[in-house]
C-alpha cells in the first residue's frame, strides 16, 4: 500500500485515540502504520531532506489539523488525548475526516483563514508573473512552515508551568543578550514579586542599566489597566526601562498607552515571544536544513 496522504490519516488518528486516554506519538505512528498496512520500506521512506519520514511528517500533519478543530488536545509534549468533541465526531460514524469537514469549526477556520491572509500577501502582485519561481516556492513553503511552528510553541508556552514559563523568558533574555550570565540572569527575576514586577535583569553584561520585567502567562487580552499598573511599578522603583511578556495579546489602548509614557515600555505578546524563540533557536530544534547555490560567473572566466 502507498503511504496515505495526512487527510487520510485524520480519522484512523481520531479513532486511534477514541478510548479517550493520553497516547504518545511514537505509539500512533506505529498503530496507524499497521492500520495502513505500511511496508518496513514505506515505514522509512524520508523526506527529501532526509531529516523525517514521510509518514510521521503527514501524522504529524493530520495531528495538528484535528488540533485546530478542536478534535484532539496535546497533554503534554509528544502525547495526545481526544477531546469531548472529538468524541461526538466519531459518534457520527464517518468514512472520512478532512480540511473541508474540519472547516465546520470556528477554530479551524480562523487557523485558515490567518493561513490564506499570510499566504496570500506572499503572492506576487497581478503585475508580476503569476507563476512563482522555485526559489519563492520554497520561500512561501518555509514560512508556512514557521507560522505553523509559531503556533505549536505558542500553545507549548500557555500549557506549560508558571515557573518554566519564567525560566524561558530568563533564557531567551540571556540569548539575546541580557542579563549578563545564565546564572546572574537567574537570580535575577522573580526576586521582588511585587508591586507589579516580577523581577530585574541586567540590560547588557556590564549591568549598566537595569530592565524590570513581568512575565504572565495570560488567556485574555492584557489591556492598558495593567501597563499603566506596571507603569507606576517603574516609577516608583525609579526606573526607566520595562519589558511586558504575556503568551496572550495586548489591546489597542494597551500600545497607544506605552507608546506615550516617559518610561520605555516593550510589549511582547504571544505571537512576538513565540518568532522571538524560533530566532534565538529556543525550544526548537533544526529538522532540516536547504542551501542554495548558484553558478559562480567569475570561477569560469578565463584570465
Amino acid at each position: 500500500m502507498t503511504i496515505p496522504d495526512y487527510e487520510s490519516v485524520m480519522l484512523p488518528l481520531l479513532q486511534f485515540a477514541g478510548d479517550e486516554q493520553e497516547h504518545s506519538l511514537r505509539d500512533a505512528y506505529e498503530k496507524l502504520a499497521d492500520h495502513f498496512d505500511l511496508s518496513q520500506d514505506e515505514r522509512k521512506e524520508l523526506l527529501p531532506s532526509g531529516q523525517q519520514e514521510v509518514f510521521h511528517n503527514r501524522v504529524g500533519w493530520a495531528r495538528t489539523y484535528l488540533k485546530k478543530a478542536g478534535l484532539l488536545e496535546s497533554t503534554r509534549r509528544g502525547y495526545l488525548r481526544i477531546t469531548e468533541r472529538g468524541i461526538n465526531v466519531l459518534g457520527e460514524h464517518l468514512d472520512r475526516i478532512d480540511s473541508r469537514y474540519l472547516e465546520q469549526y470556528e477554530e479551524f477556520r480562523l487557523f485558515k483563514a490567518i493561513k490564506r491572509k499570510k499566504e496570500t500577501e506572499r503572492k506576487p502582485s497581478p503585475s508580476e508573473s503569476v507563476e512563482t519561481t522555485p526559489e519563492e516556492a520554497l520561500e512561501n513553503a518555509y514560512e508556512g512552515l514557521r507560522d505553523n511552528l509559531v503556533s505549536e510553541l505558542l500553545e507549548q508556552l500557555k500549557s506549560s508551568s508558571s515557573s518554566l514559563f519564567e525560566k524561558i523568558v530568563v533564557e531567551l533574555l540571556v540569548k539575546m543578550g541580557y542579563g549578563g550570565t545564565r546564572k546572574d540572569a537567574g537570580k535575577a527575576i522573580g526576586g521582588s514579586g511585587d508591586e507589579g514586577i516580577d523581577g530585574i535583569i541586567k540590560e547588557d553584561r556590564l549591568g549598566l542599566d537595569i530592565i524590570y520585567i513581568q512575565a504572565k502567562k495570560w488567556e485574555n487580552t492584557v489591556g492598558r489597566p495593567e501597563i499603566q499598573k506596571f507603569a507606576g511599578a517603574l516609577q516608583g522603583q525609579r526606573a526607566r526601562k520595562g519589558i511586558f511578556i504575556t503568551t496572550s495579546s495586548f489591546s489597542r489602548e494597551a500600545y497607544e498607552y506605552a507608546s506615550r509614557i516617559d518610561s520605555k515600555i516593550v510589549l511582547i505578546d504571544g505571537d512576538i515571544l513565540s518568532q522571538l524563540m524560533i530566532d534565538n533557536n529556543l525550544g526548537v530544534s533544526p529538522t532540516a536544513i536547504y542551501e542554495i547555490k548558484r553558478i559562480d560567473s567569475d570561477y569560469f572566466t578565463e584570465e
